[in-house]
């Protein structure tokens, strides 16, 4: 075969703090044909995905350091979205316990695992490979909006089966009047992308006070205020759970604390107006 004739050799990235697993990976896949750039940690991983090009990351999943292999996956997806992307783990049950990982990752390889079967497995991967076409992915605030009446009828079938709510003899209108409102509240709170340092962002809810009103002239309780706000995270994690394919994981983690201060302020200012009315009544 003449120089011209040389296949291309496939890049890839090996991702283990293990020296030994490492080394051992690394020589069988350049016996193999491949262009190995090996790295120790999940930092020295991050800037080799900056500064080089790669058609495939190899990655333990658990590493000591900060980060993972998951974060390693993610930032490959999101700066090299073609590259081929195996996770590697030494845990038998991974592929149902870290299912949402296979969003970001093709593959889940479980340890222990024949190195040289491992590696062919690589090669008929990278000659198979087609880009497969991404969904978009979307803020939590987007998909709150697009799943809203999920949402309230999620959140009806949690309180009808809640002993503690349903002994109210109140329709289904009545019990989810307040919702549209409150996760539209939530939805455009997160939808602002100013933070400050501030002990809350939330911003004064009229629908959250009325609903506290309302629920103290139909007969709840505080602790059913409070009962019924819990739902609501309940059904919205939910919710967020059933669109992991849609979900924009970058923006995950300030999203999710964003909703748990946003829901907290809604039951405080719904408690305020379920007080007011019970002041009233007792000066009455």
């Amino acid at each position: 075969m003449t120089p011209a004739e040389q296949p291309v050799a496939y890049r890839v990235l090996l991702v283990d703090d293990d020296d030994a697993v490492r080394d051992m990976m690394g020589v069988t896949l350049e016996r193999k044909g491949f262009a190995v750039v090996a790295a120790a940690s999940v930092t020295e991983a991050l800037k080799r995905i900056t500064t080089e090009s790669f058609d495939a990351l190899i990655s333990d999943l658990h590493m000591p350091n900060p980060g993972d292999g998951f974060t390693v996956v993610t930032a490959m997806r999101h700066s090299q979205p073609d590259a081929l992307t195996l996770l590697v783990s030494g845990y038998p049950d991974v592929q149902s316990a870290m299912a949402a990982i296979l969003l970001e990752a093709d593959e889940i390889i479980v340890k222990p695992f024949e190195v040289g079967r491992f590696v062919e497995f690589v090669r008929e991967k990278m000659l198979t490979r087609r880009p497969a076409a991404r969904l978009g992915k979307e803020r939590v605030g987007v998909i709150l909006q697009r799943c809203l009446t999920d949402i309230v009828e999620g959140w009806l079938a949690r309180a009808k089966q809640s002993k503690e709510l349903s002994w109210l003899p109140l329709s289904d209108a009545e019990r989810t009047g307040h919702l549209p409102k409150l996760v539209e509240d939530l939805a455009f709170r997160l939808s602002q992308s100013s933070a400050s340092d501030k002990d809350s962002d939330a911003s004064p809810s009229p629908a959250a006070a009325a609903h506290g009103e309302l629920r103290y002239l139909q007969g709840y309780t505080p602790a059913m205020l409070v009962h019924e706000s819990r739902i609501l995270q309940v059904t919205i994690f939910g919710t967020l759970q059933s669109n992991l394919s849609h979900l924009d994981f970058s923006l995950l983690l300030p999203d999710v604390m964003t909703i748990a201060d946003e829901v907290d302020s809604q039951l405080t200012q719904s408690m305020d107006g379920f007080m007011k009315v019970t002041r009233k009544s007792a000066a009455a």
